[in-house]
């Protein structure tokens, strides 16, 4: 499975949708996730890929991991897994 896929999976489920309802210009917001629902994607994530995202809950638009949509979380899980 790529980690586009696997993305879309930890984000449908979340957001209690059908994978092929996440595109990857959708924001997290459009899928009806709330700050919670972000917090628990990035963990799902996280321990998916085995990685640790830079990601504080309290200030999301002030990291170094962009969360405005599925395509940049995508990105920005590559670029940490290609780091570890």
């Amino acid at each position: 499975m790529s980690i586009q896929s696997k993305v879309f999976s930890i984000i449908a489920e979340q957001a209690i949708l059908d994978p092929s309802d996440v595109t990857l210009y959708s924001t997290l917001d459009d899928l009806g996730i709330d700050s919670m629902g972000v917090v628990e994607c990035i963990f799902a994530i996280e321990e998916e890929f085995d990685i640790s995202i830079p990601f504080n809950a309290n200030e999301p638009g002030n990291g170094d991991f962009d969360i405005s949509n599925i395509a940049s979380i995508i990105s920005g899980i590559e670029v940490l897994i290609s780091e570890k």
